[in-house]
C-alpha cells in the first residue's frame, strides 16, 4: 500500500461502540419510529403484542415480555450514557440494544380517534445483541395483534437496516444483520427473504411448538452490508426512499459507487471479450487460409493413391501379402475348399466369416476391405479356431 493510499474501511472504523448514543427518529410511509421509552412498555399489553409469541418468535408469552422489557431498558440506558450494568438488567456480556416505538397515523378503533397520531403506538422494532467488535446485530419487530399483516413491518425494517448498515457517525456501521425465525412462521420468512436475507443455518428442534406439542426448527437468516440494497428492499414492497432518514444519503452514495464499479468491470469484460473474439476470428481466417493452401498442395498426390488390394500392393506390402496367402492356404486346407469358393458354391457366393452365429454375410469384416479396416477384435484370424469348432458341430 502506498503512503497516499486510503486505508481500508475496516481499519478506519473503530471496533467499539460509543458510550452514549442518540437514537434518531425514522420516518416511513405508513409508520414513524421514535426512541422507545419505559412508558411505552405499558402500552404493549393492551395491544396484545405478545399473542402467539411461540408461533412468531418461538418463545412463550412470558419470556417474550421479559425480553422486550429488558431490551427497552438497555436502549434507554445507552441513550442516557449509562453503563450496561446500570440499565437495571444484568448483562455480563454488555450487549447494547436500540429500541424504537412504532407509531401509526391510522387508529385501530374509534376510541383512538381522539388521540394524537404520535401517541398511537402499535408495536416496537429493535436492533439487539449489537456487537461492536464483530459489527453484527439482530433485528426483531413486535406488533399488536390487530396490526399484524398490514405491511407495517415491511415499511419499518428496511429503514432501520439502512441506519444500521450506514457508516458511523451517520449510522451504526454494522457489517451483518441477522434474524431468527421459527420454521412455522412462513409469513416472516417470506418478508425477510424479500429484504435480501439469506438462510445461514438451521438449529434443529431448537424451539418448542406449544400449539402442536412438538419441537420445531429455528432458521437463522442474515444479510451483509455489501449485499443489502436499500432501494431494492423498499421497491420489493412498493415503498420509496426517504432521503431525510439517517444513513440514507450514505447508503445511496455507497450504492452509486458500487454500481459504477460494476459498470466499469462489465465494460472492461465486454472489451476483453470483443478483443478475444476479434483475435479468434483472425486466427480462424489464418488457419482456414493455411488449410486451403495445404489442401491444394496435397490434392494431387492424394488423388493418385489407391487403397491397396490383393493384386495391387506396393513394394512395402510384399511380406504382408505373402503372410496372408499362407494363412488363406492353411484355411482352405482345413475346410477342404477348392478353387471355386467355400464348400464349392462358386465365385458368386459371399464369403462367410467364421465366428458369426447365423452365418450371415460379413464382407465388411474383411481385414483389408476397400471401405475401412475393422478393429483387430473383429479380424478373421481372431476367430479361426472357434470357426473350426462351429463347422464340426454343424457337420454332426
Amino acid at each position: 500500500m502506498s503512503d497516499n493510499a486510503e486505508p481500508p474501511l475496516d481499519e478506519v472504523m473503530p471496533r467499539s461502540l460509543p458510550e452514549r448514543i442518540t437514537i434518531p427518529p425514522i420516518r416511513g410511509e405508513m409508520v414513524r419510529l421514535r426512541p422507545a421509552t419505559l412508558d411505552d412498555l405499558d402500552r404493549l399489553d393492551p395491544l396484545d403484542a405478545f399473542h402467539s409469541a411461540s408461533k412468531i418468535t418461538g418463545k412463550d408469552s412470558q419470556s417474550e415480555r421479559a425480553a422486550v422489557h429488558a431490551w427497552v431498558r438497555r436502549s434507554v440506558a445507552w441513550s442516557q450514557g449509562l453503563a450496561s450494568d446500570e440499565s437495571g438488567v444484568g448483562d455480563p456480556e454488555s450487549r447494547r440494544t436500540l429500541a424504537w416505538a412504532v407509531l401509526s397515523d391510522a387508529p385501530h378503533d374509534d376510541e383512538q380517534q381522539l388521540a394524537q397520531p404520535e401517541d398511537i403506538v402499535i408495536g416496537m422494532i429493535f436492533l439487539i445483541d449489537i456487537d461492536g467488535w464483530a459489527r453484527s446485530a439482530r433485528i426483531q419487530v413486535i406488533l399488536g395483534k390487530d396490526y399484524r399483516g398490514r405491511g407495517y413491518s415491511r415499511d419499518a425494517m428496511p429503514r432501520v437496516m439502512t441506519y444500521g448498515f450506514a457508516p458511523q457517525p451517520a449510522g451504526l456501521g454494522m457489517h451483518r444483520i441477522w434474524v431468527s425465525v421459527p420454521e412455522k412462521n412462513s409469513r416472516s420468512l417470506s418478508v425477510y427473504k424479500s429484504l435480501g436475507f439469506v438462510l445461514a443455518g438451521t438449529s434443529r428442534d431448537a424451539l418448542w411448538d406449544v400449539e402442536n406439542g412438538k419441537y420445531q426448527d429455528q432458521h437463522v437468516l442474515e444479510t451483509l452490508v455489501d449485499e443489502y440494497d436499500p432501494i431494492r428492499s423498499l421497491d420489493a414492497f412498493g415503498m420509496h426512499v426517504i432521503e431525510d432518514n439517517p444513513g440514507v444519503r450514505e447508503a445511496l452514495s455507497a450504492r452509486e459507487h458500487s454500481l459504477a464499479i460494476e459498470q466499469h468491470v462489465s465494460d472492461a469484460a465486454a472489451g476483453k471479450n470483443a478483443q478475444s473474439n476479434h483475435g479468434g476470428e483472425s486466427a480462424k481466417q489464418d488457419a482456414a487460409a493455411g488449410g486451403n493452401l495445404q489442401t491444394q498442395e496435397q490434392s494431387q498426390p492424394q488423388s493418385q493413391i489407391c487403397e491397396p488390394e490383393l493384386g495391387d500392393a506396393g513394394d512395402d506390402g510384399d511380406d504382408e501379402l505373402e503372410s496372408l496367402a499362407r494363412n488363406l492356404q492353411r484355411r482352405a486346407d482345413a475346410h477342404g475348399v477348392d478353387g471355386h469358393g467355400i464348400d464349392g458354391r462358386g465365385d458368386d457366393a459371399h464369403d462367410i466369416i467364421p465366428g458369426t452365429d447365423d452365418g450371415s454375410s460379413q464382407e465388411g469384416s474383411w481385414p483389408f476391405a476397400s471401405d475401412e479396416r475393422k478393429t483387430s477384435k473383429q479380424a478373421w484370424w481372431r476367430s479361426l479356431g472357434r470357426s473350426r469348432k462351429n463347422d464340426k458341430e454343424g457337420s454332426q
